[in-house]
């Protein structure tokens, strides 16, 4: 049998228990890598401490100092990526609810938020994690508040088409003491519909025809106007950065954890 000196990189790895292996791939030291580390100056001996102190942290598990105050150590990636899983999810399912209950939709958002923060609040604290949890639900919010608001003038944009309609009698409802008067249309099918935000008094415009943008599937009300006047696209940039922000986020910060402690395992850090 070789003796401890003559054993190859792949022996030396075969040896470990296989869960071993995994957790060493995990954070970056899998075989391809400490054959790298091996192929250098003094290889075999630096893949053998790497080694010799993955299996003494593995063998010993006893939280440090460190591990109590809850900074140090590697970043747990499933934490984070669930993280924004239930994020994305939860924008997802806050948009698409805008198609049957309009601008309520940013309810949806906000009550999924709570499980969102209860994700958030469930990853290992390290270094920056807080600053990413509020990041990311910072994002978080912006998407669903703007985006349940505006999603109706996006779908329009895209889907909608523009038509020729018919000014009908126009709806009267109280706010706040105030009389407001709601537009509505009859469309080319016959169908009476109220315009979406568009307030204006249209008693005196009934049976004048004008153009607007419909849904063909009805899922949102008509827009008076042409496509150009909807509206929505600096918020969409907005929403489109706040979506960036919320991938980024997370992933930074299971990057940098990452990142330290290969550092540390192959002794260049700083």
């Amino acid at each position: 049998m070789a003796s401890g000196d003559e054993r190859s990189v792949d022996e030396l790895f075969a040896e470990l228990p296989e869960k071993w292996q995994r957790s060493l791939e995990e954070v970056g030291l899998g075989l391809p890598e400490l054959r790298r580390i091996a192929a250098g100056p003094d290889g075999m001996r630096r893949v053998r401490t790497i080694l010799a102190e993955f299996s003494e942290a593995t063998a010993d598990p006893r939280p440090t100092r460190a591990g109590r105050t809850g900074y140090g150590g590697a970043t747990p990636v499933w934490p984070w990526v669930r993280l924004l899983l239930v994020a994305v999810v939860s924008v997802l399912v806050c948009l698409l609810s805008s198609l049957f209950i309009g601008k309520a939709a940013a309810f949806v958002g906000l009550l999924l938020g709570l499980l969102v923060i209860w994700v958030a609040f469930k990853t290992r604290d390290t270094r920056g994690t807080p600053v990413a949890r509020y990041v990311t639900a910072a994002a978080y919010l912006v998407l669903v508040l703007v985006g349940s608001y505006f999603a109706n003038s996006w779908y329009l944009q895209l889907r909608g088409v523009e038509q020729t309609v018919t000014i009908a009698t126009p709806t009267h409802q109280w706010t706040h003491g105030t009389r407001e008067t709601y537009c509505r249309v009859r469309l080319r099918d016959g169908s009476v519909h109220e315009v979406v935000d568009n307030k204006e008094n249209c008693a005196d415009r009934v049976g004048q025809t004008t153009t607007a943008v419909v849904d063909p599937a009805g899922h949102y009300q008509p827009s008076l106007g042409s496509k150009s006047e909807i509206g929505g696209v600096l918020e969409g940039y907005l929403c489109l950065g706040a979506a960036v922000v919320l991938v980024l986020a997370p992933m930074t910060v299971v990057f940098i954890g990452r990142r330290k402690r290969y550092d540390r395992a192959t002794g260049t850090a700083i």
